[in-house]
């Protein structure tokens, strides 16, 4: 019988709040046990996990100005075995707000994207998984794609927002997500250098008022999906891993047809097999279930499914495959859902767990 997985929750919460909880998930049921929790940080709102499995790194999410560097990366080191997190450690991000966190596969640097300042930076690790000296931060420059009459994408498209980093199967590139901008941008990434720049061509622009948020690879890492925050959309991109370059060759909506009302999609996840794609709609409280084209790459939808609870931030999909956590931030827990690995259908709800505005699903790899 596999062990119980455990899996890190990130939340919006003071420091002296317990904002990371660990949860054990069974693998046969589906069932969720408390098994720890740490406090210390302000907003930990995104959590990464170190390839090896042996440190956790938390942002605390704070500031709110451009020109602002309060933001902070945490390390700790992680017990999976006794569901415990020693603090190791804490840095700047480099700049305002980190919203999202990628480790790079060598597990030598920590990738951070700081939303309001519109910047990514690269932190180094050093050894016991804690930080290392120097590091790298590049600011996006623009003043957004803003028209006259684009109201409600004001505040989100003022300027550049970067969202989220993905770092290619290769170690060498990395690509960011700027929501502000309605780019995804392309980087030379070096672990064994410490390197980050600017790769030529620079981004990919994105449709107007899009908003990609987050990005997710295929298993192959010859194919990107990305979610559009503002118009609620999915676009397939293929990747030449040789060149570094993004072609969008697909875009879908992540709503029914004739869907009415505000939404934000979110989050997105491709499972390990590479058939299918789930994406999430807050507004909606939904997620769409979409199936990939083996060939191609391409995406075609096959329905949805409540999200059980209200705004669902973020969810993942455990190692197996058999299961799916959803963070439901504004009614505040966080919902197991099985997953049919042969249609990509989700089921009834398997469980349910009560965190205070949860916001970032992290299950923990199991070790050999």
């Amino acid at each position: 019988m596999p062990d119980p997985l455990l899996v890190c929750v990130g939340s919006y919460a003071s420091a002296d709040q317990p904002g990371i909880r660990l949860l054990r998930l069974d693998p046969d049921s589906g069932a969720l046990t408390p098994a720890g929790s740490a406090s210390g940080v302000t907003n930990p709102s995104f959590l990464a996990v170190h390839p090896d499995g042996t440190s956790l790194y938390a942002v605390e999410e704070v500031g709110s100005r451009p020109d602002d560097a309060s933001g902070r990366v945490h390390a700790f080191a992680l017990d999976a075995q006794a569901a415990t997190l020693t603090h190791l450690g804490d840095r700047s991000s480099l700049g305002a707000s980190p919203c999202h966190l990628a480790v790079d596969r060598s597990g030598r640097h920590v990738l951070v994207a700081n939303y309001h300042s519109g910047s990514v930076a690269m932190l180094p690790l050093g050894r016991g998984g804690g930080f290392g000296p120097g590091g790298i931060t590049l600011r996006h420059r623009g003043l957004g794609f803003i028209d006259e009459d684009s109201g409600e994408h004001d505040a989100r498209q003022d300027g550049p927002h970067v969202h989220a980093v993905a770092i290619d199967r290769g170690d060498r590139f990395a690509l960011v997500a700027d929501l502000g901008l309605d780019r995804i941008f392309v980087y030379r990434f070096d672990a064994q250098a410490g390197t980050l720049a600017a790769h030529d061509p620079a981004s990919v622009e994105m449709p107007h008022g899009s908003g990609p948020r987050q990005l997710a690879w295929s298993p192959t890492g010859t194919r990107l999906y990305a979610i559009n925050e503002l118009t609620s959309t999915l676009t397939a991109f293929s990747f030449d891993a040789g060149l570094g370059r993004l072609h969008a060759f697909q875009t879908i909506s992540t709503r029914p047809a004739g869907a009415v009302g505000e939404n934000w999609a979110s989050q997105l996840a491709v499972s390990a097999d590479g058939r299918f794609l789930y994406a999430s709609n807050r507004g909606d409280d939904a997620l769409a279930i979409v199936a990939i084209d083996a060939g191609s790459g391409g995406l075609i939808p096959r329905g949805h499914r409540p999200s059980a609870g209200k705004c669902p931030r973020h969810f993942a999909l455990d190692p197996s495959g058999r299961w799916l956590l959803i963070a439901n931030q504004h009614s505040d827990t966080v919902v197991v859902l099985p997953v049919d690995r042969h249609t990509g259908a989700l089921g009834d709800v398997a469980a349910t767990a009560t965190i205070p505005k949860p916001t970032c699903i992290c299950p923990v790899p199991q070790g050999d």
